[in-house]
């Protein structure tokens, strides 16, 4: 299928069966909307797969790695060579990812697109698009026909996958970079605002990073209106494969898990691309990388939890996919008021409005 033809098969999500799970909740033996996020989870999975009872047994993280050409520019503390080795790292449950996929009983894949290497390792599935993206703040990163071709990978990849959920990480020395210029062009934001400091560099090197970053859209100048265009010139063959594997996920009406600050961005292109996209969205950990807030903003959602991390690699997945099962389990073996034997008429004056909240708690 064409990038067109995929997003167009992306369909809004079933309301009546949301509604239906709406329902189910009220039944349940519990004060209204007492269990929170995982009565929310449970009605958008409704939504989603247009069943009110659901089960994820299988689920499934995509890893896609490459290298960005940025690097040259010493915005990154790691040296290149840690985006092969944690790639061939990420296969062999060495890695924070993959020891929680194993903890967890995800399934991991890890995808090579532009890794500058050679890699012989056939866990690896090889679909090389180039060795590294081109250094941005001397022209583009990638043409326009190999953002498009990572886009489909990524699209195809997650279409073929079989799980009930899937979770979309990166693998990447410098993708910070990237993603926070990618996302300060398409939110207008200023770079001071969207930068962080990735796994950790010194102030001269942040400053650096930030200049560098404004540089490569100053001699870029992407066009904030064409999602594509603005990953081809600042971003990276990671985050166009990111971005694809949403899109593909959605398609074929499953859940996908956003991971930290990259995979965010990921997300936005992909909303950007597909606004239907954004309902099969299911964000894990609020990234500790200050662009991720606006990324939320923008998108109108909010994290799961805040554990305060900033690794990457997918690591909020296999944790997120736990609050699933979790919003699954209520949903499917909750007892009913009447299986409770518990008359609930003492709610009617409670559910007819907010009986819960004090004031200042939410503010």
């Amino acid at each position: 299928m064409s990038i067109t033809q995929t997003i167009l098969s992306v369909e809004p999500l079933d309301k009546a069966a949301m509604d239906a799970a709406k329902q189910r909740q009220a039944q349940l033996a519990k004060p209204p909307g007492s269990l929170g996020r995982l009565e929310e989870l449970s009605v958008q999975l409704a939504g989603i797969t247009s069943r009110v009872h659901n089960q994820i047994p299988k689920k499934h993280l995509l890893v896609f790695a490459a290298d960005n050409g940025v690097v040259v520019e010493g915005v990154s503390s790691a040296p290149q060579s840690v985006t092969l080795m944690q790639s061939i790292n990420l296969t062999r449950n060495k890695t924070g990812a993959s020891v929680l996929c194993k903890h967890f009983g995800c399934d991991i894949t890890v995808c090579d697109v532009g890794v500058n290497a050679n890699i012989k390792d056939s866990k690896i599935l090889n679909r090389k698009i180039a060795y590294g993206t081109q250094n941005i703040t001397q022209g583009p990163a990638m043409t326009r026909n190999q953002a498009i071709q990572a886009i489909m990978i990524g699209m195809e990849l997650a279409r073929e996958t079989d799980a009930d959920v899937i979770g979309v990480g990166e693998m990447g020395i410098g993708n910070t970079t990237t993603s926070s210029a990618v996302l300060s062009v398409l939110l207008d934001a200023s770079v001071e605002d969207v930068t962080g400091r990735g796994g950790g560099i010194t102030d001269d090197s942040f400053r650096k990073k930030k200049q560098v970053i404004k540089t490569a859209i100053a001699t870029n100048h992407p066009n904030a209106n064409d999602v594509i265009d603005v990953i081809s010139k600042v971003g990276g063959f990671d985050i166009a494969a990111m971005c694809g594997a949403f899109i593909g996920a959605a398609s074929t009406r499953k859940p996908v898990v956003i991971d930290g600050l990259i995979s965010s961005v990921a997300a936005l292109c992909a909303v950007r691309l597909c606004p239907n996209v954004r309902d099969y969205l299911i964000p894990s950990h609020a990234s500790f990388e200050i662009g991720y807030r606006p990324v939320m903003k923008e998108l109108d959602i909010k994290p799961l939890f805040d554990l305060n991390m900033r690794l990457g690699e997918g690591s909020g997945c296999p944790i997120a996919m736990m609050m699933l099962d979790a919003a699954c389990a209520v949903m499917n073996d909750m007892a009913t008021f009447e299986e409770a034997n518990i008359n609930d008429d003492y709610l009617s004056d409670i559910r007819a409005t907010d009986s819960f909240t004090v004031k200042g708690e939410s503010e």
